[in-house]
């Protein structure tokens, strides 16, 4: 059982999947775990926390992983980029920000360079500095993104890509939790996934069992991007980016107020903190998207990734034959 495309032939992989290096949940067991059931799992370096980092390259054990980092983020400590090239990652998946000054130190190591956009325009970049996976990421995935959506981003990347760059490849992120999902994502144009919320919802995951909770109880009507959650953790991300996340009483209470909230300071920020470390779903945020709807078991990550394998499989297979189901 086997989807081969240019991205699993580039990658030397079973299965045309890749993790999102999701912030604080995608830790080095979820990645392997990832790797090891056929597709390519990432640590989430996010804001930049080293000892974390090299905690999770441990946990990932002698599994071939990727990295991915805030860019923007990552530029304040770019020591940080050295420290995951020393474990020889798969690839450095970069996200948020101008690729540009990192590609040739990424690809000078050996290691593939990724760049997750959220724009046509982010995608000229990432082809002009030779990104070597652009990533076309729509509104509905959860975390941080922007407006576009998966279902018309990915062609309309796909279609630049064939002009200008045919050798970059190309993977759909935003949405994709199931076989439905990557077939559609291979449909559009992209030789892969990036699969966040669902394996965000697993048990490798680095994610509280309360917010795993809040998640299965929603649907995606349930969420929405906003800023409140970023104001509450104290992060200034630039003004392009929202986070989308699973509606709670805590979101509800400032959405629309993101001025007083941040005139509120400090005291406001503790607050959300505590209620992180309490994993209080009613103030902290359960970070999954509209695929929330789709989501009904907490599994793990290789049995998620070979049920949507398999799905996408029989869809594909049946072409011509599934309008009629």
């Amino acid at each position: 059982m086997a989807i081969a495309t240019r991205l699993t032939q580039r990658l030397g992989i079973a299965h045309p999947i890749l993790s999102a290096p999701m912030a604080f949940a995608a830790g080095g067991a979820l990645a392997a775990a990832v790797s090891n059931a056929g597709g390519l799992g990432f640590i989430g370096g996010g804001y930049g926390d080293e000892p974390w980092l090299e905690t999770q390259f441990r946990a990932a054990g002698n599994a071939s992983v990727g990295c991915g980092f805030i860019t923007w983020s990552m530029a304040q400590q770019p020591h940080l980029l050295d420290a995951a090239l020393a474990h020889k990652p798969r690839a450095i998946f970069l996200s948020f920000a101008d690729p540009t000054p990192y590609v040739a130190k990424i690809k000078d190591a050996g290691v593939l360079a990724i760049q997750q956009v959220q724009t046509r325009r982010d995608a000229e970049i990432a082809i002009a500095c030779g990104c070597d996976i652009i990533v076309a990421q729509g509104a509905e995935a959860g975390g941080h993104g922007e407006k576009r959506a998966t279902m018309t981003l990915v062609p309309e990347i796909a279609d630049l890509i064939a002009q200008r760059a045919p050798a970059t490849l190309l993977c759909a992120a935003g949405g994709v939790a199931d076989g439905r999902g990557l077939a559609a994502a291979l449909m559009l144009g992209a030789d892969g996934a990036v699969v966040g919320s669902r394996l965000w919802a697993s048990s490798e995951a680095l994610v509280h069992a309360n917010l795993h909770a809040a998640a299965l109880a929603a649907t995606g009507d349930d969420t929405v991007r906003q800023t409140v959650t970023d104001i509450a953790r104290g992060y200034d991300w630039p003004e392009r980016y929202t986070i989308r996340v699973v509606r709670n009483a805590y979101v509800d209470a400032w959405l629309g107020r993101e001025h007083a909230m941040r005139d509120a300071g400090q005291p406001e920020r503790d607050r959300y903190a505590a209620g992180v470390s309490a994993a209080n779903p009613a103030i902290a945020a359960a970070i999954a998207g509209e695929a929330a709807g789709l989501i009904h078991a907490i599994e793990p990550a290789g049995v998620i990734v070979a049920k949507m394998v398999a799905e996408a499989e029989g869809l594909l297979r049946r072409g011509p034959k599934i309008a009629g189901r």
